[in-house]
C-alpha cells in the first residue's frame, strides 16, 4: 500500500479495547422478533449489491434483486443514468418485472398497463380523466431509493438519509480501487437455499479459526496460521484479514511444494521441483514471475498492487453480509441473504469474477473451469449441486449450528482473540438495532 493508504488505514482501525463483550445468544438467530428488528434497522439501512454495472450496459437495461421481501429495480435511463426503484405499480401494487434481467423501452405493469419512463415518470394510465382525485399521468412515480456503483458493481440503499456509498465503505474503497474490479468478468452467480440464519454463514466468514480443521487442503498454498495473519477491524464494522499465499501453512512442516500450488507455479514459468525442500521461497519467487510476465499477460492492474498483493489474499467482511477475498487475478463475493419470512433459512449467493488474460477462454474457479463470460444465475437448495468446494465444506456446519443454537445448553460464544471480529459484528447488529448507528 502506499503510505497515505497505510496512514488512512491505521486511522480506520478501532481502538485496543473496541468490545463491549455483547453476549451472542441463540436466539439472535432464530427468533422471528429479532429478525423483524434486523429488517427495520438495519437491512433497510445499509448498502446493498444488486447486480454488475455490465449487466446495464445501454439505456433500457433492467435488473432486480431481491431482498427480505422486497424486490428492488435497477436500470440505465434514457440519460445513461443509473437509477433504482422498488419494483412495485403505483396503481394497485403489482410487480412491474418479473425477471432479474431484460431490455425494455419503457416499464409497462402487467395488470393495467400503466406504463412508467425510465426517470419513473408515469407516462400513459388507461381511462386517465375517470380517476376523480386526478390525472394521475405525470402526477404519480416510482418510489426511486439510493442507488451508486462501485468496483463494476450496482450498489442500492433503501434508507433516504444513508452516507454516500463511498462514505460507508470508509478506507476500504481506498483498498479495492487498486484491484480494477470494474475490468472483472462476473463468470459464477449460484445461489442456494440454506437450512440456516444468514448470520451462522456471515460469522464463519468473520474468522479463520476453522479453516485448519474445515480447509486443510488450503495449508500446501495459504498460510493458514494465525500467528502470520493480519487481522484489521474498522469503526465503520467492515474488517479485513490480510493471510498470506503461494506457501505453506506457518503452523505445518511441509517443505516439498504440494498441489494445486505446483499447477501454479507451471502456468507461471516456474519449476516446482527447483524449489524441493525450500517451499517457503516460493511466495516471493512468484511475486517476483508475476511482476515480470503481468504486463504481457494483460494485467495492467499489477501496476496498482503491492508485491503482497500479487501472492496473497485480503479478505474483507462487508457490514452487514458480503465478504470480498480479493486475489490479484480474481475475486469472489460470498453473501448470505436474509430469507423473507424464516429466520432459520437464508439464500446464499457464491458470485466468482476474474481478470481475463490475453488470449484466455476458460478460467479455473471453485467448481473448476468455466468459459470466460458473465455467467447464467443458477439457483438450487443446499445439497443439490456444489456451491464451491470451500463454500461447501463451510456450509457442512451450519446446518447443526442451526441446530444446536437452539440448546439450552448454549447461552454465549466462547471465544478466540482471532475471533474477535465475530463479537464485533454481532455488537454492530446491536448498534443498528439500537439506534446507536
Amino acid at each position: 500500500m502506499k503510505s497515505s493508504l497505510v496512514e488512512l488505514t491505521q486511522q480506520a482501525l478501532v481502538d485496543d479495547d473496541f468490545l463491549r463483550g455483547d453476549p451472542i445468544t441463540g436466539d439472535r438467530y432464530y427468533s422471528k422478533e429479532f429478525m423483524q428488528k434486523e429488517w427495520d434497522q438495519m437491512w433497510s439501512r445499509t448498502w446493498h449489491v444488486g447486480g454488475t454495472l455490465a449487466q446495464l450496459p445501454e439505456p433500457g437495461c433492467v435488473i432486480t434483486a431481491q431482498i427480505g421481501t422486497e424486490s428492488i429495480l435497477m436500470l440505465r435511463d434514457d440519460e445513461g443514468n443509473i437509477r433504482a426503484y422498488y419494483n412495485v405499480c403505483q396503481h394497485r401494487g403489482n410487480r412491474l418485472v418479473n425477471c432479474e434481467e431484460t431490455k425494455v423501452k419503457r416499464l409497462v405493469c402487467g395488470y393495467h398497463s400503466w406504463c412508467y419512463g425510465l426517470n419513473g415518470s408515469l407516462l400513459i394510465a388507461k381511462d386517465s380523466e375517470n380517476f376523480p382525485q386526478g390525472n394521475p399521468v405525470g402526477k404519480l412515480h416510482l418510489k426511486e431509493l439510493r442507488c451508486e456503483t462501485f468496483g463494476g458493481l450496482v450498489w442500492f440503499n433503501m434508507f433516504p438519509n444513508a452516507p454516500a456509498l463511498r462514505d460507508s465503505l470508509g478506507v476500504v474503497a481506498d483498498q479495492l480501487e487498486v484491484y480494477e474490479m470494474d475490468k472483472t468478468v462476473r463468470v459464477m452467480h449460484l445461489t442456494s437455499e440454506v437450512n440456516c440464519n444468514w448470520k451462522v454463514i456471515q460469522d464463519n466468514f468473520s474468522e479463520a479459526y476453522h479453516v485448519t480443521a474445515l480447509h486443510r487442503e488450503l495449508a500446501t498454498h495459504i498460510d493458514d496460521s494465525y500467528h502470520n495473519t493480519t487481522f484489521e477491524v474498522y469503526r465503520n464494522g467492515h474488517s479485513r484479514m490480510l493471510m498470506k499465499g503461494s506457501l505453506p501453512s506457518g503452523s505445518g512442516k511441509a517443505k516439498k511444494v504440494q498441489a494445486p500450488l505446483d499447477d501454479i507455479m507451471r502456468s507461471w514459468g516456474l519449476k516446482p521441483e527447483e524449489f524441493d525442500g525450500r517451499a517457503g521461497d516460493v511466495r516471493l519467487a512468484m511475486q517476483k514471475q508475476k511482476r515480470a510476465l503481468g504486463k504481457e499477460r494483460g494485467y495492467s492492474q499489477y501496476d496498482n498492487l503491492t508485491d503482497d498483493q500479487l501472492s496473497d489474499y485480503h479478505h474483507y467482511t462487508l457490514f452487514p453480509n458480503m465478504s470480498f477475498t480479493m486475489a490479484a487475478e480474481s475475486y469472489q463475493i460470498l453473501r448470505p441473504m436474509p430469507h423473507p419470512t424464516d429466520p432459520e433459512k437464508c439464500l446464499f449467493d457464491h458470485w466468482y469474477f476474474v481478470r481475463p488474460a490475453t488470449g484466455e477462454t476458460e478460467v479455473g474457479t471453485p467448481i473448476g473451469m468455466l468459459p470466460l463470460k458473465p455467467a447464467a444465475h443458477e439457483v438450487f437448495k443446499h445439497g443439490e449441486r456444489s456451491m464451491g468446494f470451500v463454500a461447501d465444506q463451510d456450509l457442512s456446519v451450519a446446518i447443526a449450528q442451526q441446530r444446536g443454537l437452539h440448546s439450552r445448553g448454549y447461552s454465549d460464544s466462547y471465544l478466540a482473540e482471532q475471533e474477535s471480529r465475530v463479537r464485533r459484528y454481532h455488537e454492530v447488529i446491536n448498534d443498528y438495532i439500537a439506534g446507536r448507528i
